[in-house]
């Protein structure tokens, strides 16, 4: 086997790596507002944009909330762009403790489950059954979902190879829809878990 064969088939390889990897993206606690809710803790306000979020049209704004719970309070808890048809925080297991609640584990928008929180600015504050964990999910476009293999709602195995804690994390939920971008989301405490630092790619395994 001549060189020029051995680089043909280490570009085949990494190309294959590459097409199998998907970037992981660590979420932080944060907070979703509708209109009306923004109005009472941000009256006569506009929402501003801090930094853009890797899913299109999604950002971090310049405002920020204090959270309210039975045991504790989380300050400076960022509110996500643009605003939504209704609230929503997402905390992880580890907030929920300082804070004392038990929020359910569910995907993003199913709030049927969600307790109670208080979210405090200088200008007012709310109380409202808005607070969840955010369920670990894989956002892709239907594009990547044949690429992968899978469909949307689908629940895989994705593992993260990191430094001294290679990891498997089950009951990954697909969500293909029409203008996302390929990203694992999963949350402080998964991330800890697992040693995420820096660039991690994930891979789908059975």
């Amino acid at each position: 086997m001549d060189r020029e064969q051995i680089r043909a088939i280490v570009r085949e390889v990494i190309e294959a790596m590459f097409e199998s990897s998907i970037p992981v993206g660590v979420s932080n606690r944060h907070v979703h507002l509708c209109q009306a809710d923004w109005d009472v803790l941000f009256p006569n306000q506009a929402i501003t944009k801090k930094s853009d979020l890797k899913q299109t049209g999604e950002f971090a704004s310049e405002q920020t909330v204090t959270l309210v719970g039975p045991k504790g309070v989380i300050q400076n808890v960022r509110v996500l762009g643009p605003l939504r048809k209704q609230s929503q925080v997402e905390v992880s297991l580890t907030d929920a403790r300082t804070l004392g609640i038990k929020p359910p584990i569910v995907l993003s928008g199913h709030l049927e489950s969600a307790v109670e929180i208080t979210l405090c600015t200088e200008n007012g504050e709310i109380t409202k059954p808005i607070c969840i964990v955010a369920k670990r999910h894989i956002h892709m476009s239907p594009d990547d979902a044949k690429r992968f293999h899978v469909n949307d709602g689908d629940s895989v195995n994705v593992e993260l190879q990191t430094p001294e804690r290679t990891t498997v994390f089950g009951d990954v939920i697909v969500r293909a829809v029409p203008g996302f971008v390929l990203e694992l989301h999963i949350d402080t405490d998964e991330a800890n878990a697992a040693n995420v630092q820096g660039t991690v790619m994930a891979r789908i395994v059975q």
